[in-house]
């Protein structure tokens, strides 16, 4: 069982969070794109529109990760060490980063490059690469913390 649960972690992890990070990390370059160049359908605005589907669509789906991290580390008998603790509190901060700045950003922009405010869009973009530059560091923290595990026996 215990295999199986974090088997299920991991992919939902890779499938889930990777794809999210990387849509969100995209989302200035092509904001400053679509700023740069007009609202384009078949252009920068419309990868816009992907990339913010993806982030929160894979979001939601991505509350899967810390539900099946949770029930791997209670099988594993390892819920109460710290390390868990500290990566469930960077999920939290990843994710409270993700619904507070990096979305309503997203939507910020978009709403400004359909009504004509592509003037304000090179002031928010840097913003949100800072933004989402931090949820990145903050997966690979989580990422680190689940391989090195401080008190594991595994030698690593």
């Amino acid at each position: 069982m215990k295999a199986t649960l974090l088997a299920i972690h991991v992919v939902l992890a890779i499938i889930l969070i990777g794809p999210l990070t990387a849509a969100a990390s995209l989302f200035p370059r092509y904001a400053r794109q679509a700023a740069a160049d007009g609202e384009d359908p078949a252009g920068p605005y419309a990868v816009l529109v992907a990339l913010h589907r993806i982030s929160t669509g894979y979001a939601v789906a991505g509350l899967a990760v810390p539900v099946f991290g949770i029930a791997t580390a209670s099988a594993m008998g390892v819920l109460g060490d710290y390390w868990i603790w500290i990566s469930l509190a960077l999920v939290f901060v990843a994710a409270g980063l993700l619904t507070w700045a990096i979305v309503p950003i997203q939507r910020r922009i978009m709403e400004l490059l359909q009504s004509g405010g592509t003037d304000r869009v090179p002031a928010l973009a840097p913003r949100l690469g800072m933004v989402t530059g931090t949820f990145g560091l903050i997966w690979v923290i989580i990422v680190i913390l689940m391989i090195v595990r401080p008190g594991s026996t595994t030698g690593v």
